[in-house]
């Protein structure tokens, strides 16, 4: 398999078993160069074990693939050594100062001049004024923009970002998004794990994984368009006894509140159409088609999704 210049990872069926059980299941998959590129999918659905084999983390039981030019099965030290990874907790020294983390990881991966480039890391994430505050006092948000600096400081070409947003309020969230955007923009490939929506349209393509297959993937867009959704929003008194009466029916494949309304879809229109008819007549509800949401999207495809656990 040949890397084009502007593809940063090209896979072909990948699997991965652990203890006999089928985590990834005949996986393909291509990541443009400069690109965040979301997984979404229940947990336990092999999200992490893909994006680790992605990126020659771990070896898959079949497959093939590039990572940056690279082998997946044969170059995965060269890989790891241009890999930047954050995960969900909190991993870097809670007793060393801000500063200290980031000299640190400036030493530790041979970064020229650990104290200046701390420094300029410092002023670009907004942490000046904090150098020697312990990072083990920092709020959660805080923590992650520590956190994200230090993934970054050594120049990597991918970051990998395994829900990193968990537990943060909302503008840091926002701000988080901001300065991956503009890496991105710089060059930098990033494959993030989430489960917020917000956050998996703020990415340039996404893929739904749920229990080891691969069910979707585009941008959001496609994907949205590719689910083939007909969904309809429904407001007024009593709305929970529709959700109740309607659960299950013909053609509705998803059912779910949002707010003080409720959204209601299905892939056989006329099915659907015929489930909902005789609720359309009660003048104490009102009916309205609308386009579905990724989150729609998302609901259906966790819906009809079997556990490979069970």
């Amino acid at each position: 398999m040949t890397a084009s210049s502007d593809i940063a990872i090209e896979v072909r069926g990948l699997s991965k078993s652990f203890e006999g059980r089928e985590v990834v299941h005949d996986l393909s998959m291509q990541v443009k160069r400069g690109s965040i590129y979301g997984f979404l999918g229940p947990n336990g659905s092999g999200k992490t074990t893909t994006i680790r084999m992605l990126c020659g983390l771990l070896t898959p039981d079949a497959g093939e693939g590039t990572c940056l030019g690279y082998d997946i099965r044969h170059d995965a030290d060269k890989i790891k050594r241009r890999v930047g990874y954050m995960t969900q907790r909190f991993s870097l020294y809670q007793d060393l100062s801000v500063r200290e983390n980031l000299e640190f990881v400036g030493r530790l991966f041979g970064v020229p001049d650990p104290p200046a480039a701390a420094r300029a890391m410092i002023k670009r994430l907004g942490l000046s004024g904090r150098e020697e505050q312990l990072a083990g006092e920092l709020s959660g948000g805080w923590k992650q923009r520590l956190a994200l600096g230090a993934c970054t400081l050594p120049g990597p070409q991918l970051l990998l970002l395994d829900e990193p947003t968990a537990g943060v309020d909302p503008k840091a969230r926002r701000d988080f998004w901001n300065e991956i955007h503009a890496l991105a923009a710089q060059g930098l490939t990033v494959l993030v794990s989430t489960h917020y929506m917000d956050e998996a349209e703020r990415c340039h393509e996404i893929a739904y994984i749920a229990y080891g297959h691969l069910l979707t993937h585009g941008t959001v867009e496609e994907v949205i368009a590719k689910s083939a959704l007909s969904t309809y929003t429904v407001t007024g008194e009593g709305i929970h006894a529709v959700q109740d009466e309607l659960a299950g029916q013909p053609g509705v494949d998803m059912i779910a509140p949002f707010g003080t309304s409720l959204h209601v879809s299905g892939r056989d229109r006329a099915a659907l159409d015929a489930s909902i008819a005789p609720w359309r007549e009660r003048k104490e509800l009102h009916w309205q088609a609308s386009e579905p949401s990724l989150e729609d999207v998302f609901i259906e495809l966790m819906t009809r999704s079997k556990d490979n656990f069970q």
